[in-house]
């Protein structure tokens, strides 16, 4: 019913006359032509996690242009630009900057031909095929209408460019590198994600858990090879990697509440050389997915004793025992704070209307923006919302044709940037007025 509800919501209704037509929003529609062409020269050269340098430089420039005080390389490549303006709270905007090790498709005039070479050591193209080009225009469009407003607003204004999101890793090094102790810590953070699944100007919002915590876990499994025509010698790794993936399923279905979604994928097992030969080893790697911290705990002690059990079971002796990883730093699940979240929607009802923003299910994909509020939970309110990104005759055409639309993370994934970069531009702006409101105003 949610998902039907929605879906016709946002077929006839994201796309409506906005509410309320107002001066920020033709503000916001006069700097679009300069915006795009900003937008395209991120689009074209984008750069992978931790090696955004030209990016980073062409917006603290531009951010500087505007009067704010720009640092840059905290957390190795980002930025951080403060615009102190009197007494009052202090609102983080937060854009992400990292492209993806993907060989665009999109065929857009501006393509991107950029090659580079990630973690894995091969060298890749290079795309910003999850959107951070549409987040880092907005970010920049933002920065430029409260700087034109420090008339309206009273606080403390702190924009930062995270680099290497898709690695999960990019606010955790800005922590690390002094972001709360170094620069004003903030009372409220925000953000907003391009979404692949609704029309373009449509606002999603999620309060609670929004996204998901992300774990990475490796199991190496031991054994004693063999030939594979006498198995009775051996110990077999293969037969061991086989129950522990079907007994792994039970943690989800049997261990984790119904009302508590979980994920165990076993994405790669690997093992082996030829027909006949038992191998010494197997390797499985697995994505694991939860929202609260409880059941993250259950997960991955589940995992390992899961693990350990199979093998016992399998008569491993004590020194073939498997050997479970759980890689660090994980990627913690993403809260939007509660009333915080409610309070900034009811503005953007008032600002959109009614049929553009919609409460929208929470997802099991992962964001590192979280970080944000863990590292001081009692004191900042946080909130990340998504804005649609699929044009209008893209949408018609998955409703009346069926046809299927590339989601975030696809060589052909290609946002109406325009709506996308408007909508936030005008979301972020408001939201950030309300928030620090003039004094005596």
């Amino acid at each position: 019913m949610l998902r039907n509800t929605l879906l016709l919501a946002a077929a006839f209704g994201a796309l409506a006359t906005p509410a309320q037509a107002n001066e920020l929003r033709d503000a916001v529609m006069a700097d679009m032509p300069d915006l795009m062409e900003v937008y395209r020269d991120l689009h074209e050269h984008p750069e992978l996690s931790f090696q955004e340098v030209r990016t980073a430089k062409l917006l603290a420039d531009k951010a500087r242009a505007l009067g704010f005080e720009v640092t840059e390389g905290v957390g190795k490549t980002g930025v951080v630009a403060v615009m102190r303006n009197g007494e009052g709270p202090t609102v983080l905007i937060r854009a992400d900057m990292d492209g993806l090790p993907i060989i665009e498709q999109t065929g857009l005039p501006y393509s991107s031909t950029q090659k580079g070479i990630p973690a894995s050591g091969v060298e890749t193209g290079i795309m910003h095929g999850c959107g951070h080009d549409t987040h880092m225009t907005a970010w920049l469009a933002t920065a430029q209408q409260m700087a034109e407003r420090k008339g309206q607003w009273s606080g403390t204004l702190v924009m930062i460019l995270q680099p290497a999101e898709e690695l999960g890793e990019g606010a955790l090094a800005m922590l690390e590198d002094g972001l709360y102790t170094r620069f004003p810590k903030p009372d409220y953070a925000i953000a907003f994600h391009d979404a692949a699944q609704f029309p373009a100007g449509m606002i999603g919002y999620s309060p609670g858990y929004a996204l998901a915590n992300v774990d990475s876990v490796d199991i190496t499994i031991p054994g004693v090879g063999g030939h594979g025509a006498y198995p009775h010698t051996t110990k077999d790794p293969v037969v061991l990697a086989a129950s522990i993936v079907m007994k792994l399923q039970t943690l989800v279905s049997r261990e984790s509440s119904p009302l508590d979604p979980a994920v165990v994928t076993v994405g790669s097992i690997r093992g082996g050389a030829k027909h006949n030969i038992i191998p010494d080893e197997v390797k499985l790697q697995l994505t694991v997915r939860s929202y609260s911290d409880e059941s993250r705990k259950l997960l991955l002690d589940g995992i390992a004793r899961i693990a350990k059990g199979e093998a016992i079971a399998a008569g491993m002796p004590e020194d073939k025992m498997p050997i479970v990883t759980v890689q660090e730093p994980y990627t913690p699940s993403t809260f939007n704070s509660i009333e915080f979240t409610e309070e900034v929607m009811a503005g953007f009802r008032t600002r959109f209307g009614e049929d553009r923003v919609m409460r929208v299910p929470s997802v099991m994909g992962g964001e590192d923006f979280g970080q944000f509020l863990r590292a001081d939970e009692k004191n900042i309110k946080s909130l990340i919302f998504w804005v649609g990104g699929v044009s209008v005759a893209e949408w018609k055409a998955h409703k009346e044709e069926g046809k299927s639309l590339p989601s975030l993370h696809s060589p052909f994934w290609a946002p109406d940037a325009e709506k996308v970069i408007a909508t936030a531009t005008e979301a972020l702006t408001d939201a950030a007025l309300r928030l620090m409101p003039k004094k005596g105003g």
